[in-house]
């Protein structure tokens, strides 16, 4: 098994074809290493995205894929899907989830630059004062606010029509972050691979862990026992 994290951020988020790149050079350099034998991606939430371009751009490196809480929207649709999830968690009701509308809206428009940032920094400071405002995920000074964010608006059905080899994804039944009913019906009506297995984990949100405790000794077990079975079934064969 290769690791590897993604590199720091020099201007905002890094792009997700740069950590797509990044992913297909360490396939290579694992294929280097074991030969030519079943090489697979696994990701996680945001990860899932680049893992998925890999898999589309270059199916002689990737086997199959795991994807544990990927998204089928965009990454602007799903920030909004999970800070209103966790405004809901905290007990706040509608009239704070329209202001939280507002504040991101803002924050979208300006990074997008079809506001400017004083205009944005004005709707920020009309709700930086109330008590859901850390669970927003917006900075209280745009000003100093690292630049763009080039994948806000990257539509993920293109690349999953691509997708050709084996893929299993899971969700937590009460993932927070993620539009879990949403994203499983684009890739059911996307994918194009003959071979993709769904699963809903019980007891997770938005980890493959129990009660959203910390990993590794809280990982679910039905997690664990679908992983082994299903990489069982597929270990030496090739993309479909």
């Amino acid at each position: 098994m290769l690791r590897f994290d993604r590199r720091p951020r020099e201007r905002g988020d890094v792009p997700f074809a740069v950590q797509a790149d990044d992913a297909a050079a360490a396939v290579a350099a694992l294929r280097g290493r074991v030969g030519d034998v079943p090489v697979g991606l696994w990701g996680w939430s945001q990860g899932t995205w680049p893992a998925s371009m890999v898999a589309a751009r270059r199916p002689d490196l990737v086997a199959f894929l795991v994807l544990v809480a990927t998204s089928g929207v965009s990454p602007a649709v799903q920030m909004r899907y999970g800070t209103a999830q966790q405004l809901l968690l905290h007990g706040y009701g509608d009239a704070d989830l329209a202001e939280l509308a507002d504040l991101r809206q803002a924050l979208e428009s300006a990074v997008r630059g079809r506001i400017d940032r004083d205009t944005a920094q004005a709707v920020v400071d009309r709700y930086a004062g109330r008590p859901w405002f850390a669970l927003a995920h917006v900075p209280g000074d745009l000003h100093s606010y690292p630049g763009t964010w080039d994948d806000m608006d990257y539509d993920p059905e293109p690349v999953i029509a691509r997708v050709r080899c084996p893929t299993l994804l899971f969700y937590g039944e009460t993932d927070e972050w993620t539009p879990a009913e949403e994203s499983i019906g684009v890739w059911r009506r996307a994918a194009g691979t003959r071979d993709l297995t769904v699963r809903r984990l019980a007891g997770c949100t938005h980890e493959p862990t129990l009660a959203g405790a910390d990993p590794p000794h809280s990982i679910s077990p039905e997690y664990t026992s679908a992983l082994l079975s299903w990489l069982e079934e597929r270990i030496g064969r090739r993309p479909v």
